[in-house]
């Protein structure tokens, strides 16, 4: 037996009953398509003394041009069998569309561990206690049968040597791009716990074959722990459906294509998204900038609008500010780092509870995500004190990233970034400088920031070499390489002056030299 897992923090709501044993509601999928030869003997082959173990047997007939749901529904009326229910879908949903349909009704059906068997017994029945047995420990989510894990079988079970290699050249790559140690990807014998798959977003995966794929590259994605067991090699005259160039394109883009959304590339809706907005790390990020200028004030009284779940407020109240956060969602755990909470959609008013009177406002990558931004920057600068400051940072479209996808004509959004899919507005310098100004603020000071490296990965002497050429070409061009604009903002002086010429009395300005206004200072 071997195991993997991941430490990656879970994505989706994974809750654990903790059943385990005869206690387990075990279901059995079976999935068939046109198997009417080998339906009722893959069927009889599983176990008569585990029969009673089993909750439900589900057949799914994929839409068969022949009579394959018949033999199914003439098995499930024998006595001695489990209880079972024959599906017939009315139209042909793919290997991938097959699972999906027969793993929402398990957990519709409330089994507790789901078991995936093929109507054409190249997975032996013979294996189901073994492939269940596994899930006593708690912490168990999915069991995959793997026939290379002992060495030899899969030759001496008459797998074709191409489709060995083919197996293994595959596994390889899948697990240097995943960074998992699985002895095969390809195994069709595998089983879930329920919580697991109601976790994950299994029914945006693809309808063929590469489905296999995308549900390991989620269970880990969720942190889930999958173990492997050894399972007998059987190749028969059962017909094969899958296209094997075909396949192997489809499970390398898929795994690429993981591993880019997790980077923030794409929009790949079978990757789990997080519900928190990510907390920016790394030298010159515009959250790192940010923390350092809120560093260099005395203690204030800090408002963070679109505080997500309070990551940033808890590194501003460390460095001695009292931070009070505003989002539309309350995260687990924000009230805990805020001083104090307000929930609030940032395309309406804010509420009045919130306050006034702010030493510093924090807007870090917030108003590119609000379709009317010119009317919550109005309504900042109501909530600042006299002397306080807006902190702005937004996205530069104008950045080489966005311009040279558009000039390529590949422009698409992407999970994060200047791109991400959640952007409503986009800027570049020139357009954010004049709509700063139209809602009233000036700009005290401002700073471009690199390329994020850090999502995108690797470390050392490369890194750093790459980290050292972009931070030139920020410096003599940010309109190009500036991967974000950040702004300290004040409101107009002249908005300030006004208010203090209404409290000064008229004769005061009375004797002021012709063509001079006497208000520079200000």
């Amino acid at each position: 037996m071997t195991a993997t897992g991941s430490s990656a923090r879970p994505q989706g709501r994974l809750v654990r009953d903790g059943r385990t044993g005869p206690e387990l509601r075990i279901g059995i999928v079976v999935v068939a398509y046109n198997a009417a030869t080998t339906l009722l003997e893959t069927l009889d082959r599983i176990p008569v003394d585990f029969r009673s173990r089993i909750a439900e047997v589900i057949v799914c007939d994929d839409a068969s041009r022949d009579n394959t749901f018949e033999l199914g529904r003439l098995w499930a009326e024998r006595p001695e069998t489990p209880p079972t229910t024959v599906l017939r879908h009315t139209k042909n949903l793919g290997y991938g569309g097959n699972q999906k349909a027969a793993y929402s009704l398990a957990i519709e059906r409330g089994l507790d561990v789901v078991v995936l068997l093929h109507g054409d017994g190249q997975y032996a029945p013979e294996c189901l206690p073994d492939m269940v047995a596994p899930f006593d420990d708690p912490d168990v989510d999915a069991v995959f049968g793997s026939r290379m894990m002992d060495r030899g079988a899969a030759r001496r079970g008459g797998m074709p040597l191409y489709k060995r290699w083919g197996n293994r050249i595959l596994t390889t790559v899948e697990n240097r791009v995943l960074g998992l140690s699985l002895t095969e990807f390809h195994s069709g014998y595998r089983a879930y716990r329920t919580s697991m798959l109601a976790a994950v977003p299994f029914t945006s995966n693809s309808d063929g074959f590469d489905f296999d794929t995308q549900i390991i590259a989620q269970v880990v994605h969720a942190g889930g722990r999958i173990l492997e067991i050894p399972i007998p090699t059987f190749y028969g005259d059962e017909i094969c459906y899958v296209d094997g160039v075909r396949y192997a394109k489809d499970v390398l883009k898929d795994v690429v294509e993981y591993k880019l959304a997790t980077r923030g590339f794409g929009t790949a809706p079978w990757v789990p998204t997080p519900e928190e907005y990510a907390f920016k790390e790394g030298d010159g990020s515009s959250h790192t900038i940010i923390l350092d200028m809120l560093r260099r004030l005395p203690p204030s009284r800090v408002l963070d609008l679109g505080c997500s779940a309070g990551v940033l407020a808890e590194q501003m109240r460390a460095a001695g500010h009292t931070v009070v956060g505003v989002d539309a969602l309350e995260l687990l755990g924000v009230r805990d780092r805020t001083d104090e909470f307000h929930r609030a959609d940032l395309e309406r008013p804010l509420p009045p509870e919130i306050g006034s009177g702010y030493d510093v406002v924090v807007a870090g990558d917030i108003i590119e995500h609000l379709s009317h931004p010119q009317d919550l920057l109005r309504q900042v600068r109501e909530l600042l004190r006299p002397g306080g400051r807006l902190v702005l940072s937004v996205p530069n479209f104008g950045h080489w990233y966005p311009r040279s996808r558009v000039a390529l004509g590949i422009f698409g959004y992407d999970r994060r970034g200047i791109l991400d899919n959640t952007h409503l507005r986009f800027f570049t310098r020139s357009l954010l400088r004049r709509m700063v100004r139209d809602c009233g603020f000036d700009i005290v000071a401002e700073s471009a920031t690199g390329l994020p490296l850090g999502p995108v990965g690797g470390s050392g002497r490369l890194t750093a070499a790459v980290r050292a050429v972009d931070d030139r070409l920020v410096r003599l061009r940010p309109t190009l390489f500036g991967y974000q604009h950040v702004f300290q903002l004040v409101p107009h002086a002249e908005d300030t002056v006004r208010a203090d010429v209404v409290k000064v009395p008229h004769s005061a300005t009375t004797d002021r030299a012709p063509g001079r206004s006497g208000y520079a200072s200000a």
